[in-house]
């Protein structure tokens, strides 16, 4: 396994072969009977050339009509037969990569599914999008055509050679011979073209990263001013991409016009050679020709090989890619401790990004079951990333972060997901109805619970308006939603999930403040008794909350209720006067 610090890592070819070996493993019954019908298809095969042979023996030694007319049925009694078993042969092959592929990708989804939040943001969602959507679909390629096609023609070829064996020895080796400069040519593929295909693959990922970062951030690239920035850096994306490309593209155009010069030379070696030993009467006229169209008909099953095996090096790069998620950190699954309570301790965290300075400077803070909490304090004070820390997303750099005496970040997701649920103005709507929308939450609720939450985030009314109403297409087939709609779809999800404590990080932002405000509330009523931290962007949210803590520059600088903070005539106390236009107004 290779990957750097922050990318998702790749799996070495060991790993790749093992993994290979597990998917056959897994339906050994369908590639056993793919390869019994090709060895029977290849075996069909070999009548052809040594019918005809006969059939000029038979001539030359002065049979009639009749002896031709024989061997000639035989001869389209094979080739049907061949036929036949062949494609029969296609059909087993493609059901069985089918079938792997689904496994394929199917653990992917697992994997991904696996990962914690945390190992995604580092890597980049544009890594994860090519692992599955350019990576796997190579993978399925290369199962579905490469492997069955590679295996055919593998048989096929041995037994084209064995065929030659057979009728001379020393014409055997003559084409073995004439085979040296593809063997040499392969070879040197061979030893390139992994590492070749992984740069284009990680090239690919780089180019898909930069277009999502650069479309996700569309708004902030351009109230910043940095278009040019992020066109140069498309730029040395794409041509990093390019150069990748390239160097694939040379490798092909040196290896495949070699071969292709290379198939003649078998086929005149043993013409030459069979010439020489008819002359000494050892060999006799059909043998030779028999000899020479088995190697030109090698020339089909071995350039189909080694097309497939440079398709084997694109897809086994990209499976390494696929098969190295495996690698990657996973969330915890099974065997935490249980907590003894719902209380939150934060005990001394620091906390420090990869690639920046120290964000949260010793914070110290406890949260009492069912407490609302605000959070409040400028940008950039570390409040998201308090957030990130209590939901178990990060692990703190030092210090400690529990519920109930248990680390967050060691409970396994079922414990995770019953304790501490984040909401961020992020959102998704999933392609489905608005029930298959909701139902990701609680696949058991039942209608009236499903309105219950739309009721409880004030998303009822739009719902009911629509033409089927729960059983509503959304997406861009059906009916779309704007961004409020999508964040209300997604705070009823957390309505459904039920979590004890629910950490709300700018959970509304999408949202007008008269909706926004209407939503909260509805919310709270939703999760009275359970703990709710919100990280106050609106500081109403502060004023109605038990207690309010402010974070200036990585610190808890201040903690207590509205009005304790209002009085003391601190910062709080500041931030409650410019936005409600007043000192102190309440």
């Amino acid at each position: 396994m290779s990957g750097s610090k922050g990318h998702l890592p790749v799996a070495d070819q060991a790993t790749v072969r093992r993994a290979a070996a597990r998917l056959v493993r897994k339906d050994t019954r369908a590639f056993t009977a793919v390869l019994a019908l090709n060895s029977l298809a290849a075996l069909t095969g070999l009548a052809g050339p040594w019918l005809l042979g006969r059939i000029i023996d038979e001539v030359r030694a002065g049979e009639g009509v009749t002896a031709v007319d024989r061997l000639s049925l035989v001869l389209v009694v094979c080739a049907s037969t061949q036929l036949l078993l062949a494609r029969w042969a296609r059909y087993v092959g493609h059901r069985f990569g089918e079938r792997t592929l689904a496994r394929v990708r199917e653990e992917f989804v697992g994997r991904t599914l696996a990962l914690p939040a945390s190992v995604v943001e580092r890597a980049g969602t544009g890594d994860l999008t090519a692992r599955g959507t350019a990576d796997v679909a190579a993978v399925g390629t290369t199962l579905r055509d490469a492997g069955p096609e590679l295996l055919i023609n593998s048989v096929q070829f041995v037994f084209l050679v064995a065929a030659v064996f057979f009728l001379d020895p020393l014409l055997g080796l003559v084409g073995l011979f004439g085979l040296l400069p593809i063997w040499f040519a392969l070879r040197w593929y061979l030893r390139r073209a992994r590492d070749g295909y992984l740069a284009e693959g990680a090239a690919t990922s780089e180019v898909a990263e930069i277009l999502a970062a650069t479309a996700s951030g569309a708004r902030t690239v351009e109230a910043l001013r940095l278009e040019d920035h992020r066109v140069r850096a498309s730029r040395d994306a794409l041509e990093t991409a390019r150069g990748a490309r390239l160097y694939t593209l040379y490798l092909r155009s040196v290896f495949f016009p070699v071969v292709d010069v290379s198939y003649i030379l078998p086929v005149a070696g043993v013409l030459l050679v069979g010439e020489a030993l008819h002359t000494q009467g050892v060999l006799s006229l059909g043998a030779i020709v028999a000899a020479a169209l088995y190697l030109r008909q090698m020339a089909n099953p071995l350039d189909q090989i080694l097309m497939r095996v440079e398709q084997l090096q694109s897809g086994g790069a990209s499976f390494a890619r696929v098969e190295g998620l495996a690698q990657a950190p996973r969330t915890t699954e099974g065997g935490s401790p249980t907590p003894a309570d719902d209380r939150i301790d934060v005990t001394d965290v620091r906390y420090s990004y990869d690639r920046g300075g120290e964000v949260l400077h010793g914070v110290d803070l406890t949260v009492r079951p069912g407490e609302r909490l605000a959070v409040v304090g400028p940008s950039g004070a570390g409040k998201s990333t308090l957030s990130r820390l209590l939901a178990g997303i990060d692990a703190p750099t030092s210090g400690s972060v529990t519920v109930g005496g248990v680390p967050v970040v060691g409970l396994d997701p079922e414990q995770l997901r019953r304790q501490v649920v984040l909401v961020t103005q992020e959102h998704h709507v999933f392609l489905g109805t608005v029930r298959d929308n909701l139902l990701i939450a609680e696949p058991g609720a039942g209608d009236e619970e499903l309105w219950a939450a739309l009721t409880a985030v004030g998303a009822d009314g739009w719902v009911r308006e629509l033409p089927e109403g729960l059983d509503t297409a959304l997406g861009e087939e059906g009916c779309r939603t704007d961004g409020s709609q999508a964040q209300q779809l997604a705070l009823a999800r957390v309505a459904l999930a039920d979590p004890h404590t629910l950490i709300l990080d700018e959970a509304t932002a999408l949202l007008d403040p008269t909706t926004a405000r209407h939503t909260e509330r509805a919310l709270a009523a939703v999760l009275e008794g359970r703990t709710v931290i919100a990280i106050a962007h609106r500081l109403h949210t502060a004023h109605d909350a038990d207690r309010v803590a402010v974070m200036e520059n990585g610190l808890l600088t201040e903690l207590g209720t509205h009005e304790e903070l209002v009085a003391a005539g601190g910062a709080y106390a500041a931030l409650w006067g410019s936005w409600h236009g007043g000192p102190g107004g309440d």
